[in-house]
């Protein structure tokens, strides 16, 4: 199961964890829960249906959405 510690604007709340699990399901808590054993770091920008994904371990990616959206998020990776 991968958690996602994010903050910044455009999610639910400014700051929120989000739990994925193994079958592609996920879910989100406000604020931060649990330990954090940090696997990589990340800043997503999400503009209209672009979205780039700066991240520590996988380097730069971009990817196209379905939806319009603006989010700034920095976030990190952790493991349950």
């Amino acid at each position: 199961m991968g958690k996602y510690v994010e903050f910044g604007i455009g999610n639910t709340w400014i700051v929120r964890t989000e739990f994925e699990n193994k079958d592609g399901t996920e879910y989100e808590v406000k604020g931060v829960s649990g330990k954090i054993c940090i696997k990589s770091v990340y800043v997503r920008l999400w503009m209209a249906k672009k979205v780039m994904i700066i991240d520590s371990s996988e380097g730069i990616k971009f990817s196209k959405k379905k939806r319009n959206a603006f989010k700034l998020v920095f976030g990190i990776h952790s493991e349950v």
